[in-house]
């Protein structure tokens, strides 16, 4: 038995970043008069994020995808552990089922199919619950970046953030100064170190009380 594969990677975010494009809404939007002066700059309207490079360096990501591997193997393992005690079960039924009385041998058998169908949906549960917490933690994370973009194009004068990612993007080419992958990921991963040491003086203050 084995619990469904976890389906958090990079194609996931990688259509988690791409929301961020079809949201024209969400776009920072400048005047014309700070469009006029950042193109005088040299400072582009639209800009590009390598969804891969970001995704591989982005540490919240990372520990995401850490935490949910480790946790879908513990499921499996134990998934294992009990399909495999089970079976020695009904081995040890289809051995001594010739010297059991016709009784017996249906009360076994009955004991022994309910078991099965509560180790199907033991594992049909742990599957789901990994599903759903993955999906929460790739919302949260579809969030963080959404909050950072908007937040960076406003501060940079940016019209539009486009994703690119090799061999499935609508970018063919575009001049590398227009790469703003880099400043998202050291922007994501100081915010994410803010968030984590405030959270752990609030548990640490919390302890104290």
């Amino acid at each position: 038995m084995k619990l469904v594969k976890l389906t958090l990677g990079l194609a996931v975010a990688t259509a988690t970043l791409a929301a961020c494009n079809q949201n024209g809404e969400k776009a920072a939007v400048v005047s014309e008069t700070g469009a006029t002066q950042r193109a005088e700059a040299g400072v582009p309207d639209i800009v590009y994020v390598n969804s891969d490079s970001l995704l591989a360096n982005y540490e919240y990501f990372k520990e995401v995808r850490t935490r949910l591997q480790g946790k879908a193997e513990a499921k499996e393992k134990s998934l294992r552990s009990q399909a495999e005690s089970f079976q020695k079960e009904v081995q040890r039924f289809q051995q001594q089922a010739a010297n059991m009385t016709v009784q017996q041998a249906s009360a076994t058998e009955q004991r022994l199919m309910q078991k099965q169908q509560q180790l199907q949906a033991l594992q049909q549960n742990s599957g789901n619950e990994l599903m759903t917490e993955e999906s929460e933690e790739m919302k949260k994370i579809y969030d963080q970046v959404e909050s950072y973009l908007k937040k960076l194009s406003e501060d940079k004068g940016y019209k539009m953030v486009l994703t690119y990612q090799r061999g499935n993007s609508a970018i063919l080419y575009s001049d590398s100064t227009r790469d703003i992958t880099s400043e998202v990921v050291q922007g994501l991963n100081q915010e994410y170190e803010t968030v984590k040491a405030d959270t752990a003086k609030a548990e640490e203050a919390t302890k104290k009380k």
